[in-house]
């Protein structure tokens, strides 16, 4: 099964890209964790897309398309989704069929704040369910106070561990449902 990673930071030091490394050591056997990064993908732009999708788009939206799921790292930037993976979201919303329309995605996310990346996954919902995709399980994984998780980049809570542990079984499960 291969599920798309997908981290709403750019930063090399992220939390949430950690997160997604960590999944993928803690996925289920028989599932392959592929990380898309979405540094090269242009703000959407209706005038481009006119002319057609630039090769980083095409890209994208191919990965999303082969995709069986989605695990989405959202960070939390002033309460809500970061830029680079609301852009992201508008790309893989166009076309015909759109790439996102019947995917499910898994969310989760990592944060230096008490309440880990709520409002942020929230929004995410909110943006996915309107593009067509939903979220599921219906958990959320919430990564509080994330600078005391992680040492050198490698998520070391053990806890938080077996948490993305159930939370991607759960979600494999689902996904399997689906077949």
């Amino acid at each position: 099964m291969k599920i798309l990673a997908i981290s709403g930071s750019l930063r090399a030091a992220s939390y949430n890209t950690a997160l997604l490394r960590a999944a993928a050591e803690l996925a289920p056997e028989g599932v392959t964790l592929s990380l898309h990064p979405l540094n090269d993908l242009p703000f959407f732009n209706q005038d481009v897309e006119d002319l057609g999708d630039p090769k980083p788009v095409t890209t994208w939206k191919t990965a999303v398309r082969e995709a069986e799921g989605l695990l989405i790292a959202c960070p939390e930037y002033n309460g809500g989704l970061t830029a680079v993976l609301k852009n992201a979201i508008d790309w893989a919303s166009r076309g015909k069929p759109a790439p996102l329309e019947g995917k499910i995605a898994c969310a989760m996310g990592a944060s230096p704040g008490m309440t880990g990346t709520v409002r942020a996954q929230d929004a995410l919902r909110l943006n996915l369910k309107r593009a067509g995709c939903d979220l599921a399980p219906l958990s959320d994984v919430l990564v509080g106070q994330a600078h005391t998780k992680f040492e050198n980049g490698v998520l070391v809570d053990e806890r938080t561990r077996q948490a993305i542990a159930r939370h991607l079984a759960s979600f494999v499960e689902v996904l399997r449902a689906r077949r």
